[in-house]
């Protein structure tokens, strides 16, 4: 049986199939942000930290997380965006990325890692992400 009270029909998983989880646009552009920035040596989904973090500094102890809008719940126009079929399977599915998100984040936290989400949206400013992925490079505080 489903963890969820409906399942989305056979042709919705075959589309959801296909969508990727790692090496994403938007993961992609993080990246190259921040080898511009000049911050390389970078491990990606790490397994054997909480949550997989799509890109992590293992030295500096920084995890960044590049978080879809939609199916990390975002507050923006996209991630606000509730699909009219099977809603209760939708918002089921993101309330339960959104509470791992949160629980990841603190494990981390405890073993001492600096945590960044890095949401899609934010990727449309550039120089603003470039910005922000640059002050947390360059701090020691949680953001």
């Amino acid at each position: 049986m489903s963890a969820y009270p409906f399942s989305p029909s056979p042709e919705r998983s075959r589309i959801m199939a296909a969508i990727r989880s790692r090496d994403t646009k938007p993961e992609m552009l993080v990246r190259s942000l921040l080898r511009a920035l000049g911050f390389s040596g970078y491990r990606l989904h790490r397994k054997d930290l909480p949550g997989k973090p799509d890109i992590a500094y293992l030295g500096r102890r920084k995890a960044i997380f590049v978080h879809g809008c939609f199916w990390h719940g975002h507050t923006c126009k996209m991630g606000a965006r509730m699909p009219k079929v099977n809603e209760i399977y939708w918002s089921t599915k993101i309330a339960r990325n959104r509470d791992r998100d949160a629980i990841c984040a603190a494990e981390l936290a405890k073993l001492g890692w600096y945590v960044l989400v890095i949401w899609e949206c934010e990727l449309r400013n550039l120089e603003a992400a470039s910005d922000r992925l640059d002050a947390f490079m360059r701090s020691s505080e949680i953001r």
